[in-house]
């Protein structure tokens, strides 16, 4: 158990920007067999074909093809997303004052601004640079593998109400110092040479960037017991990492299981990698093509079709128990958290339930329902927003964390492995 909770803290370590989460799938799904195709390329798949793409460097989507006919087994649908709250560096980002040089930063989502302050961070993402085609640039991965950024706080003697609480200001208060100024200093292009130089690329050919500060520190066991985990990007690289786990587990099933991993949720997943597009919905109806199914029998195949939403449920906190659901109040290490809501923000209802119930109990999972405050209003997922474009019967469901968007999140070990047992049962069926 504890194994696969160490597991996920290296590969959530390893992921330092979305585009290292996708790489890395990509990476352990080539390890264990998969082929990647393009979505430029016509598809010519095969039973028992273990296939994977990518968009944008930031979303993924696996399918493997078992057992059955497609038209009556359907699509085994699990999804999360690869993005977590932070920063993104701006463009022309230098900014010199005071001996000091920051960079201009833009909040991304909604991150718990004070957990970034006074901790070591770095910067990684991607760089585009030139290629013979004009309309297909090169993408690469980068990092600076060292704390070379922080953001400091303001010292309490500065500010002697600070222990009252603060409102940050995100233009000014939240920009991270990299360097201290010096007479030799270059200012012009200073960030990019940096990049261009710690990862061996020639600055002449970098057009753009996408670039993000992430935490330096290694996420690790906490607790007496080491029953908890302390991490970064627990929402929602715990969904991802084991519902890839899962996914690559799963043998002698019908249908076929398909692994989605959309970017952007955190801003609304209004994007052609997000979940409010057509990219997995196109992706089903070329899976159905290459397959021989004609329009009928993949709207058949559609309509046989289930989908887990898989993302994070806030945990009763110790300090602030109030701001629970007077009855419902999920706990961690007390089971997969059965997200639902009246608004609908997350999809589930009693049909679709019972259906994941029936995986649950057999299997001795243990789970428990996670519900909002009827007075306070929770958060969406990638669930409702697919079913506008998939409608299909889905669930919402995830682990049971405190701190969610902190630098810093907060789950139990006990449920990220009672969550891939579920993602298991689920795929294997």
């Amino acid at each position: 158990m504890k194994k696969l909770a160490n597991d996920f803290i290296n590969f959530s370590h390893s992921s330092k920007s979305v585009f290292h989460a996708v790489k890395n799938t990509a990476d352990i799904l080539i390890n264990n067999g998969y082929k990647e195709i393009l979505e430029s390329e016509k598809w010519k798949l095969e039973v028992n074909g273990k296939y994977f793409f990518t968009k944008n460097d930031s979303s993924l989507i696996a399918f493997s093809v078992g057992n059955g006919k497609l038209n009556e087994c359907g699509f085994k649908i699990s999804g999360n997303h690869t993005d977590s709250p932070g920063f993104r560096i701006k463009p022309n980002p230098e900014m010199v004052g005071d001996s000091y040089l920051r960079l201009n930063t833009e909040v991304y989502g909604g991150p718990i601004l004070n957990t970034w302050l006074d901790r070591p961070l770095s910067i990684a993402g991607r760089v585009v640079v030139r290629s013979e085609n004009v309309f297909k640039p090169k993408t690469i991965l980068v990092n600076i593998d060292k704390p070379c950024l922080i953001i400091p706080n303001l010292a309490i003697h500065q500010n002697r109400e600070v222990n009252k609480g603060v409102e940050l200001n995100k233009q000014n208060d939240t920009l991270p110092i990299l360097t201290l100024v010096n007479e030799e200093l270059e200012k012009e292009n200073f960030l990019l040479k940096l990049i261009a130089e710690e990862n061996n690329i020639d600055l002449a050919e970098i057009l753009d960037f996408d670039l993000y500060l992430y935490e330096f520190e290694k996420g690790t066991l906490v607790g007496l017991n080491e029953e908890m985990i302390s991490a970064a990007k627990i929402d929602n690289l715990g969904a991802l990492y084991v519902g890839l786990d899962a996914f690559l587990e799963a043998e002698d099933f019908n249908g076929v299981n398909v692994l989605a991993c959309f970017d952007n949720e955190e801003v609304g997943s209004s994007t052609k990698q997000g979940a409010d597009s057509n990219m997995l919905l196109n992706a089903m109806d070329r899976v159905s093509i290459s397959l021989g199914l004609d329009r009928e029998e993949f709207f058949c195949a559609l309509s046989n079709s289930f989908m887990l939403s898989v993302d994070g449920a806030h945990a009763v906190h110790p300090a602030q128990n109030q701001k629970t659901d007077p009855i419902v109040r999920p706990k961690m290490n007390h089971g997969v958290a059965l997200k639902v809501t009246a608004n609908q923000s997350y999809t589930s209802d009693a049909y679709s339930l019972a259906v994941v119930k029936q995986i649950l109990e057999p299997n001795g999972i243990p789970y428990q329902y996670f519900v909002n405050r009827s007075d306070t209003p929770g958060g969406s997922t990638i669930g409702p927003i697919s079913s506008t474009h998939l409608d299909i019967n889905a669930v919402d469901l995830g682990l049971a964390m405190i701190g969610m968007h902190s630098i810093r999140e907060l789950c139990g070990v006990e449920d990220l492995m009672n969550l891939k047992k579920l993602l298991k049962n689920y795929y294997s069926l």
